[in-house]
């Protein structure tokens, strides 16, 4: 169970942070960037979700699920498991957690026509919305990646599938949010030279 009950500590004034584990690391490190884009990712969400309104409890529901995932990725980012044996079972994320977004994509994806152009962020606020959440979830992913490479660094592969996929997710979604794709700005390849 969580308990804040005092929201400044100070021990991160000169510049350090606790990991899950109680390993101090600069706030700089590669790790903390990339839960903390996790934790963006999951900011962007939640203002994707003010944009839905009332117009899509489906797809709301959705996100509402999916920002509690967030948590649960940053808290298995936040520790990495190097073997040690720790006084409590960390969090980690699951498959199930992946074949779930994989269906709802698909779900979604049955609704759609197929592409014949790439898409531009926009059509709807909340469609512009979840680009910008999917962005920023691919920045995330890219710290995640680059993290995973470090040999001293574990990532479960759970953890790098889920936010792989949660990208493909909100694009689907963001499409989906477009009145089913009809509302979708399309690229249109040079076409202000």
């Amino acid at each position: 169970m969580v308990v804040l009950n005092k929201i400044y500590t100070r021990t991160g004034d000169a510049g350090t942070t606790a990991l899950g584990s109680g390993e101090r690391v600069p706030k700089h490190a590669l790790r903390i960037a990339a839960y903390g884009t996790v934790d963006e990712t999951n900011a962007a969400l939640g203002m994707a979700r003010i944009h839905l309104g009332t117009g899509h409890p489906g797809v709301d529901a959705k996100l509402a699920r999916i920002q509690n995932d967030l948590f649960d990725l940053g808290a298995d980012l936040c520790v990495p498991d190097k073997g040690e044996k720790l006084p409590y079972e960390p969090l980690r994320m699951t498959s199930g957690q992946v074949d779930r977004l994989e269906a709802e994509i698909d779900e979604m994806n049955a609704e759609l026509k197929p592409l014949r152009s790439f898409v531009l962020p926009g059509g709807s606020p909340a469609a512009a919305a979840l680009h910008v959440a999917r962005t920023v979830c691919r920045r995330a992913e890219r710290l995640i990646v680059e993290l995973a490479a470090e040999p001293t660094e574990p990532v479960s592969e759970a953890a790098l599938k889920y936010v792989n996929r949660l990208s493909d997710f909100l694009f689907v979604a963001s499409r989906y949010v477009n009145d089913r794709g009809k509302s979708d700005v399309l690229w249109v390849p040079g076409q202000n030279r």
